[in-house]
């Protein structure tokens, strides 16, 4: 058990030492900052401290003190072989996903091997295949393990997803929680809800007066409806399964979440419309061209609102991550009015 402490942030250090001095700091685990709306800061121990409620930490921080998998791999395949080893992966839960180089795609049982190896809590190691079709749906081979099925934790929220049925980014962090700190008490729409990625943050901490999270996928749906209840926000979130240039509603929104990249634009007057008369926030995501990086998400927003007799102001432009050679994944701010 991964033991831990939580404090104010101001207090922080004077219970670090407190700890330290007691012999009871974890000297394996990072101090961590968690951020809920109010800062704290945790505490890695390894015994009970008087005063404190200790718990079982999620989602440890280590130090890196274990071998990388070149390391790990070393003297056991070509140095050029090594060389061309995937630098990173993700961990979903007790799930690995990992990219591997079809140059070296002989050595993927030896990989999977030495990933359970570094993280002995999971026990399913998956390759990914890439990302395919609208329903962008997942493209994975099992390498070890039978347990694609997975809870996974992030900013204090509970995703349920099969990660070879439907995708789960751990990028977006920024946008994700930006989501996770708007919207009080505001009528919301997420026009491409998937399992819950900004629905699920922003029910969970922000709490809006009501969230309408719109999938077409129904594998995607139906892990969107368990996770609206795993996380408790039934009485917020309203899940609907279907196209949202057919369910999106009509003048409702204080905000418009349209978090999906590929055809996005083909949606931005349904969300203008969802956006009330009295105005509305809609945070729009592309892909786009680096020579063409905010111009093109500008100019559409603009042209839509014309279309629908409407005006904009924008407010923010940000990238979130680079997608491919040559292409970003941006997000737009704009006042609807």
């Amino acid at each position: 058990m991964n033991k831990a402490i939580k404090v104010p942030i101001k207090e922080a250090e004077a219970v670090r030492l407190r700890v330290k001095e007691a012999g009871k700091l974890d000297p394996g685990r990072k101090i961590k900052v968690i951020d809920n709306g109010k800062r704290f800061i945790e505490i890695p121990v390894t015994d009970d401290i008087e005063g404190f409620e200790t718990y079982c930490q999620q989602d440890s921080l280590f130090y890196n003190k274990w071998l990388s998998l070149g390391e790990r791999l070393k003297g056991s395949i070509k140095d050029t072989e090594n060389r061309m080893l995937p630098a990173g992966w993700h961990i979903l839960g007790d799930v690995i996903v990992v990219t591997i180089d079809p140059a070296i795609e002989h050595l993927k049982d030896k990989i999977a091997s030495s990933l359970l190896q570094m993280y002995p809590s999971c026990n399913t190691v998956v390759r990914d295949l890439g990302i395919t079709g609208q329903f962008r749906q997942p493209g994975r081979e099992i390498l070890t393990g039978n347990n694609t099925e997975t809870v996974h934790r992030e900013n204090g929220c509970l995703f349920r997803l099969d990660v070879t049925k439907v995708m789960f980014s751990k990028g977006n962090l920024h946008e994700k929680a930006l989501m996770s700190r708007i919207a009080e008490h505001e009528t919301v729409v997420d026009m491409f809800a998937g399992i819950g990625y900004f629905t699920i943050p922003m029910a969970v901490h922000s709490k809006p007066a009501r969230i309408i999270a719109i999938e077409i996928n129904p594998q995607s749906y139906q892990y969107l409806k368990e996770n609206i209840a795993i996380n408790h926000v039934e009485h917020i979130v309203e899940a609907l399964n279907g196209d949202c240039a057919e369910l999106t509603p009509r003048g409702v929104a204080d905000r418009v979440i349209m978090g999906y990249v590929g055809t996005t634009h083909h949606y931005l007057q349904n969300g203008i419309r969802a956006i009330k008369k009295t105005g509305g926030m809609l945070h729009y995501h592309e892909t786009t061209p680096e020579p063409l990086i905010f111009e093109r998400p500008v100019s559409r927003i603009m042209e839509a609102a014309s279309e629908e007799g409407r005006q904009v102001e924008i407010k923010e432009y940000r990238k979130v991550k680079k997608y491919s050679p040559g292409v970003w994944h941006v997000v737009v701010d704009a006042w609807v009015y």
